[in-house]
């Protein structure tokens, strides 16, 4: 059981609501009424798990000595030797091959999108985790093709407003959570008596970057002002997207207009969970757990729902 319990951890599940943007197509594309649709978009977003919960299995082989320097990401499985790298690393090709193989099934041009993904948080594992900035926009871009694979998996052209409002808001998201880690590692680096800050909360140094070593090329001030910037321009492209003339073509109503306040609430939410609290659960836990932001998320996609399909 113990070994088990191991694997579902590895496998983090709980982070599968990230892939709920596969589906977002066909909710957008009004085709929650297609069965057919929707078993296939439940398939795509079953695809995009076993990818992510296979590259979870290997980022943690690959960080193994970084995570038994965190104080919890200690506690992960192939850290704490509870599952071999060897293991873990077979479990992963395993996910990644089935999923690989169910993309294709799915659609051609999914697989195609299904593979860019994998490969392209290959590469981000290897590499680009070290480049401060660009790997937020990988992790963006993650985003983006998991909205352009649920358009090809259920046959809706994908929406320019759609991709852009996805794009900032998965931005928005990495920024944030570079800043939490950042903010958690020199909160440590503060008790251990080992900050080296300039005043401002732009601590560095090997403290701070033992756990994730891009995090030194960051500095507290930048992020803030880069989640400021992408929050209000996620909320302004959503604002436009609402009242764009295809959208109240498309829908038949301009009142998408009246989820805008949703939109700002979760993203200053976030902001607050991000930002003010310097605690070792992720951003996603952190999120998973407040019920203001639950609640605001919940109504969302209840206004969204009602509007499209009963407005």
């Amino acid at each position: 059981m113990r070994k088990v319990r191991g694997i579902l951890k590895t496998l983090r599940p709980h982070q599968w609501v990230k892939n709920l943007f596969v589906a977002a197509p066909i909710v957008f594309g009004k085709k929650l009424s297609d069965p057919r649709a929707v078993t296939l978009a439940l398939l795509a977003v079953a695809a995009f798990c076993a990818l992510s919960s296979a590259m979870y299995a290997l980022n943690d082989v690959l960080d193994i000595d970084k995570d038994r320097a965190h104080p919890i990401k200690k506690n992960r499985p192939i850290a704490a030797g509870i599952l071999s790298p060897r293991f873990a690393a077979v479990m992963a090709a395993v996910l990644a091959a089935a999923a690989l193989a169910g993309a294709v099934l799915i659609d051609s041009r999914f697989g195609a999108v299904a593979a860019g993904y994998f490969l392209l948080n290959v590469f981000y594992s290897l590499h680009i985790k070290e480049i401060p900035f660009l790997d937020v926009m990988t992790i963006a871009a993650g985003f983006l093709l998991r909205v352009l694979g649920g358009s090809f998996a259920v046959d809706v052209p994908p929406s320019p407003w759609l991709l852009a409002c996805t794009g900032l808001l998965a931005a928005f998201l990495g920024f944030g959570k570079r800043a939490h880690e950042l903010g958690v590692a020199m909160a440590g680096a503060r008790g251990n008596g080992n900050g080296n800050g300039n005043g401002n909360g732009d601590g560095s140094g090997h403290a701070v970057g033992a756990t994730r070593r891009v995090l030194q090329r960051y500095r507290m001030s930048d992020l803030r002002a880069a989640l400021w910037l992408l929050g209000v321009s996620t909320t302004v492209a959503y604002i436009f997207y609402t009242l764009s003339p295809h959208t109240i073509r498309f829908f038949g109503t301009d009142r998408m207009l009246w989820t805008a306040p949703f939109c700002a609430f979760g993203i200053a939410r976030f902001l607050i969970l991000v930002t003010r609290r310097a605690r070792g659960d992720s951003p996603t836990e952190a999120m998973l757990k407040d019920w203001p932001f639950m609640a605001n998320l919940a109504l969302w996609g209840g206004a969204v729902l009602a509007i499209i399909y009963f407005g």
